[in-house]
């Protein structure tokens, strides 16, 4: 569900219509709807509302300020990656226990920002990264509290850039290898093992790899951690199981949040931990839309393109995985139907939104709303090309607030120089 509508053939986010938005803000444009935010992340968080958990909203997938706002207020944690993640998250006002620091290339300024901040725990990648966290933590006198991310060498079935639970991915250990992980960790006197993490991936539409990943880990757990580990000092407290849940982009159907939560806490009868979730996309995909300008309608012997004004800068995903997004008039019209491509002015012949897509024949000047875009759109954009980046909107009832301006020219050169001796 999200509130972007239809009413009398023009397209509203609530009860903002996008081309009042388009026509004061211009385009191209991100459009976000505060009431979906609210909504799926509640919708999410209660599912699981019979187990102890922790739902850690996946910064990577929207950074905006406003957004974690709105989380942090609904009592949200937070999954980061970097140490700018970790910044915006305590910008907002989140509970430094609530932040799990995840990634395979964790630096050492970075983990002495989350060290010295006192988040949860790092979730960590590899051996060398424990002899690391250790050294780090000893150095300012701190002890990093981690869990160690299994590889449960599990097929995600999604797309190869997004699967990281198989054995050919950079993330996790081996998980028939990490018990010897778990016990250097134990040995190391400024590390504390509090937890253990599994994650295969993102956009996930069948609850099957959810539950064969758990069941590897369940009989990880039971069969050696909550074992062998306890004997060695390790108290496991903490189980995080990702996110990956999927969304509606075209015709996929994906589970709801309720069925995701009944088979994950069916996996965790019986079991003494706190469960940590990492939604993102789930949250934020369908809240969230990219606003864009018919710039041209151009017709070849073999081809039909409808160029506009927003491009694989703004929005990267079709060009990086081949994503389908649906792209809909802002305001409907009577206008034939035609079967062309969606394309971007960048100078790639990558820069694309649809390929051989029907849709009716728009004009010069018309919007076009590209749908689903809240998730690892405006996180992923660039200034390919120097186009400055655009404005993301945050639309509340029949009030709008523009939570990030869009970039000048002028922003597009901040930080740079020219030595003397090119003057």
């Amino acid at each position: 569900m999200n509130h972007f509508e239809y009413r009398n053939g023009e397209m509203y986010a609530e009860e903002v219509a996008l081309k009042r938005i388009a026509q004061e803000v211009g385009t191209p444009a991100y459009v976000y709807s505060l009431a979906t935010l609210t909504r799926h992340y509640s919708v999410f968080d209660q599912a699981f509302a019979k187990v102890p958990h922790i739902v850690c909203f996946s910064v990577k997938a929207n950074s905006n300020l406003a957004l974690l706002r709105c989380f942090a207020k609904q009592g949200s944690g937070f999954d980061i990656v970097s140490g700018g993640e970790l910044f915006r998250a305590l910008k907002v006002g989140a509970d430094p226990k609530r932040i799990v620091f995840s990634g395979v290339g964790k630096k050492q300024d970075e983990v002495e920002y989350a060290l010295n901040s006192g988040i949860l725990m790092f979730n960590v990648e590899s051996e060398e990264e424990l002899t690391a966290l250790n050294e780090i933590a000893a150095g300012i006198g701190k002890k990093a509290p981690i869990s160690l991310r299994v590889n449960p060498d599990v097929d995600p079935q999604t797309h190869p850039y997004i699967s990281t639970g198989m054995k050919k991915a950079k993330f996790g250990v081996d998980i028939k290898r990490s018990i010897e992980a778990y016990k250097k960790a134990v040995s190391l006197k400024n590390l504390e093992v509090v937890g253990v993490d599994c994650h295969i991936g993102s956009q996930l539409t069948s609850l099957t790899p959810f539950v064969d990943a758990l069941a590897k880990v369940r009989e990880y757990l039971d069969r050696v951690l909550l074992g062998e580990m306890r004997k060695e000092g390790a108290q496991i407290r903490y189980l995080d199981l990702g996110g990956g849940l999927g969304i509606n982009y075209n015709d996929e159907n994906p589970p709801l949040p309720d069925d995701y939560a009944k088979a994950i806490i069916q996996g965790l009868e019986g079991l003494d931990v706190t469960l940590i979730l990492e939604p993102g996309r789930v949250i934020v995909g369908n809240a969230g839309i990219l606003l864009t300008e018919v710039q041209y309608i151009k017709e070849t012997d073999t081809k039909k393109f409808v160029i506009v004004d927003g491009g694989m800068n703004d929005l990267i995903r079709p060009a990086l995985y081949g994503s389908y997004m649906a792209i809909r008039p802002v305001v409907e019209t009577q206008a034939e139907t035609i079967t062309a491509d969606v394309v971007g002015p960048i100078c790639e012949t990558g820069d694309f939104f649809a390929h051989d897509r029907e849709i009716v024949r728009p004009k010069r000047g018309d919007l076009l709303a590209v749908m689903s875009a809240g998730a690892y759109g405006f996180t992923m954009a660039s200034n390919y090309n120097s186009h400055p980046k655009p404005p993301e909107i945050l639309v509340d009832g029949d009030k709008y607030y523009i939570v990030r301006k869009r970039e000048s020219f002028e922003d597009l050169i901040n930080g740079e120089a020219i030595p003397p001796a090119l003057q």
